[in-house]
C-alpha cells in the first residue's frame, strides 16, 4: 500500500513541485544575484515536500538560532529528506555544500548554481579546499550561514566519523558552529529507495560552539566536539 501511494501520488507530486519551484527559483535568481530570493523559494518547496510526504516534524532548540551574523550548521545525514527538513525549519539564509553530482540534476542543479550553493569535488583535495575557503568568504562578506553534513554522505547505520570541513569553514569565517541532530528521516525515505512514507521526524538544535580564538590547527579537536554534540542530539 505504501509503495502504491508513493508511486501514484507522493512521488508525482514531489516531482511536479520540484519542477515548478526549480523553474521559479531560476526566474527569481535573474533579479536577485545574492541568492536570497531563491532561498525563499527553496524554503517554500521544502514545506510543500514535507506536507506532501506526510512527515510529522518536531523541532527543538530554535532559541539557539541567532538571526544576527552567520554560522555553520553541522548536522548528521540520514536521508535525502534532511535538506528539505533543515530548509523548512531553520529560519536562516544559508548556502550549503553539496557533492558535484547534485549540480547535474535538472532543475535542482540549476537552482543550486543560481542560488549560490557550493559544489564540492570530493575526489579533488585542492578543489575541496578552495570550495571551503569560498564558503568562508561568503559567510564573512554576506552575513549568511552554511549547512554542512560532516559525515560526507548519508549514513546507512551508525553515524560516521566527521570530516573537518565544517570546522575549517567556521574557524576561517570566525563564526560559531550550530550542531543539529536529525532523527526519523531514514524511515520516511531510506537510502536507495524511491518510496516516500509518512513518518515522525525530529530536528534538534544544540547550543552554538564558539570558534573565537581558534586556529585551523584546532579543527580536529573542534570536529570531535561537534560530532559529540550532534550524537547527543540524535535520540
Amino acid at each position: 500500500m505504501d509503495k502504491l501511494r508513493a508511486y501514484l501520488l507522493i512521488d508525482p507530486l514531489i516531482l511536479l513541485t520540484t519542477v515548478v519551484m526549480g523553474t521559479l527559483s531560476m526566474l527569481v535568481s535573474l533579479f536577485d544575484p545574492s541568492g536570497n530570493a531563491p532561498h525563499k523559494v527553496a524554503r517554500l518547496w521544502s514545506r510543500i515536500l514535507i506536507l506532501v510526504s506526510g512527515m510529522k516534524v518536531r523541532v527543538e532548540g530554535l532559541e539557539y538560532i541567532s538571526t544576527t551574523g552567520g554560522c555553520v550548521i553541522a548536522s548528521n545525514h540520514l536521508s535525502l529528506m534532511d535538506t528539505p527538513l533543515v530548509l523548512a525549519h531553520i529560519p536562516l539564509q544559508f548556502r550549503f555544500l553539496a557533492k558535484k553530482g547534485l549540480f547535474r540534476i535538472p532543475f535542482i542543479g540549476g537552482h543550486l548554481r543560481r542560488a549560490g550553493h557550493i559544489s564540492i569535488p570530493r575526489e579533488d583535495a585542492r578543489g575541496s579546499l578552495k570550495a571551503m575557503s569560498e564558503s568562508a568568504r561568503i559567510i564573512k562578506e554576506r552575513g549568511v550561514s552554511a549547512l554542512v553534513f560532516p559525515e560526507g554522505g548519508r549514513s546507512g547505520g551508525q553515524m560516521r566519523e566527521f570530516r573537518e570541513g565544517a570546522a575549517y569553514i567556521a574557524i576561517k569565517a570566525g563564526v560559531p558552529i550550530v550542531p543539529v541532530g536529525i532523527s526519523g528521516t531514514r524511515g520516511v525515505l531510506p537510502m536507495g529507495s524511491l518510496v516516500v512514507r509518512p513518518g515522525k521526524v525530529a530536528l534538534r538544535i544544540g547550543e552554538p560552539i564558539s570558534t573565537s580564538g581558534l586556529t585551523l590547527q584546532d579543527r580536529a579537536r573542534l570536529t570531535s566536539e561537534v560530532r559529540g554534540r550532534v550524537l547527543g542530539l540524535v535520540k
